[in-house]
Formats: structure tokens, sequence, C-alpha cells
């Protein structure tokens, strides 16, 4: 199965200046944790409700003027539309990650898989399940 028949694909990039409590609002209205972040309609970065917390709240930083650029993370991780999902479920499992950006190979935003997807709509159990694996186990430090 492809990518392309399991991802979200109702997905709006959020402008990296705008304000951490404008985007938490945002992630609030989509119940997600994660948002795609672009520039002039390209992905620059994700933010998720953790980057906001350990990167931004935890720093001392206001959320009521502090921007998204600021608690991004920059390296996007990324599968095209048209990749298998074992092969999204490997990245997942390899970068440790639960939602992957999905990009069409004109590397535009097309949507957001993530291991819920998976685990309901892939009909691969055992990728999701090698996903979920890689994710959970615990980082070397």
């Amino acid at each position: 199965m492809q990518v392309q028949q399991c991802m979200t694909k109702d997905v709006k990039l959020i402008n990296p200046d705008m304000t951490l409590r404008e985007a938490a609002g945002v992630m609030r209205e989509q119940d997600t944790g994660f948002l795609p972040v672009g520039d002039n309609d390209r992905l620059v970065g994700t933010l998720t409700d953790r980057d906001i917390a350990i990167r931004a709240v935890c720093e001392g930083k206001d959320p009521n003027t502090a921007t998204v650029r600021e608690a991004m993370s920059e390296h996007i991780v990324y599968c095209f539309d048209d990749q298998d999902t074992a092969e999204a479920a490997d990245i997942m499992a390899q970068k440790q990650i639960r939602r992957l950006a999905v990009l069409n190979h004109d590397k535009r935003l097309v949507g957001i898989v993530s291991l819920g997807d998976l685990a309901e709509k892939s009909q691969d159990e055992q990728a999701a399940e090698r996903a979920l694996e890689g994710v959970s186990k615990p980082t070397r430090q």
C-alpha cells in the first residue's frame, strides 16, 4: 500500500512568524500535537507540542511573544506520497518519530502520516508494529 492511501490529506502549513500561543491554539482546534511549518508555500520545519514545552516554555520564552521559528524543528524528516507504507514505517522507526511529513516529488507537502494512520488504515500490520517498536526504544545518550 502506498502512503497516499492512508495519510491525512487535510493539512495546512502554519507561518513560522506566528506566536507559540497562536500555534498552540491551532493544535487545540485541530486536535493534534504536530504542525507543519511553511514559508512561501514551502515546508521549512515542524512544530510539536513537545517543542513548545521543551524548547520554549522550559527555556523561559514567553509563548505570547516567542515565535514558531524559535521552537520548531528545522530538520524535516519526510517520505514521498508514492512510497510504500513499510518504507514510511521504517523511517519512523529509525528516526523515532510518530508523525511523518508526506511530500510529492515537487517537494510540496501533501499530507501527514502517523503511527495511527499506519495502524488503522494500512494493510501492513507488521509495518505499524515495527514503527511502534522503533519509536518506543529508549534513545542512547
